[in-house]
């Protein structure tokens, strides 16, 4: 049953963590639900592996030029790398400052305030901001270094509970003029630095806790290999979608969740508390 729940619940990661509607917020709500006692978020963490690995998997052919790339020196490998260095910092930084003190609001309720106020923010962008019109593929030669630091100053929000650091770094990367496909895959990179340092730094503090979560290390590799089959698919998904559509549907989901949740509090079945 509790390697069941790792698999329930890295499916759900792997199927979030690239949608602006928060992978963090889903788990904590699904943890409350099924009653997986995550040991100080560490399962929360460490399954986003499998989400990585999805999107390296994904763009490895891409990946490989643009190493190959900066050891030539070629300008647009270079000013990629930069670029994914510098929107790497700002969420990096307050991440490690803040890290005891956001566990505190990794609540429920936290989450579906979240929710609805991201959502009401996505769909004011997309109905009142026009961004450039998107090609097939993501123009990153077009990022800018000023872009690139407003989007990593913008996923300083998505350490909170329930904002979507794919949510607030797409939303960024569109209000700093990105086209929608550029601003995507731009956020699909982005995870990668994001959340190698973060997995690694909970791994690191606190690998001694793996043993106190339910089904330990076999549950761990369960949830992450789950995540990284779903993440393929969001990933996937998402690129193509988003070429021909924009973000609304994304925005009435999160208000309707976030709707849900508080309701399920206020009904006794889900519990607010850590």
């Amino acid at each position: 049953m509790v390697i069941l729940q790792a698999i329930f619940l890295g499916i759900i990661e792997g199927l979030t963590e690239f949608l602006p509607i928060s992978s963090t917020g889903h788990l904590v709500v699904a943890e409350h639900l099924i009653g997986y006692k995550d040991a100080a978020e560490l399962f929360t963490v460490v399954i986003q592996i499998g989400a990585i690995m999805a999107v390296v998997w994904y763009f490895r052919r891409d990946l490989w030029a643009k190493v190959a790339g900066l050891f030539r020196r070629e300008p647009g490998a270079d000013r990629f790398w930069l670029n994914l260095i510098i929107a790497t910092i700002p969420a990096g930084l307050v991440g490690l400052a803040l890290d005891k003190t956001l566990q505190q609001y990794a609540l429920p309720l936290t989450v579906a305030i979240m929710l609805i106020i991201g959502g009401i923010i996505l769909w004011l962008v997309e109905m009142y901001h026009r961004p450039p019109r998107s090609k097939d593929y993501p123009q990153f030669d077009t990022i800018s270094y000023r872009q690139a630091l407003g989007v990593g100053c913008v996923q300083i929000l998505s350490l909170v509970p329930g904002v979507s650091r794919s949510g607030s770094t797409i939303i960024g990367g569109l209000l700093f003029g990105l086209d929608r496909v550029t601003a995507t895959a731009f956020s699909f990179y982005l995870a990668i630095p994001v959340m190698v340092l973060a997995t690694g730094y909970k791994l690191v503090k606190q690998h001694g806790d793996i043993a106190l979560l339910p089904g330990g290390g076999p549950a761990l590799i369960a949830g992450t290999v789950a995540a990284f089959v779903t993440g393929l698919i969001a990933v996937s998904w998402l690129l193509k979608y988003i070429a021909r559509h924009d973000f609304k549907a994304f925005a009435y989901y999160r208000i309707l969740a976030g709707i849900v949740i508080i309701l399920l509090i206020a009904g006794g079945v889900l519990a607010n508390t850590l």
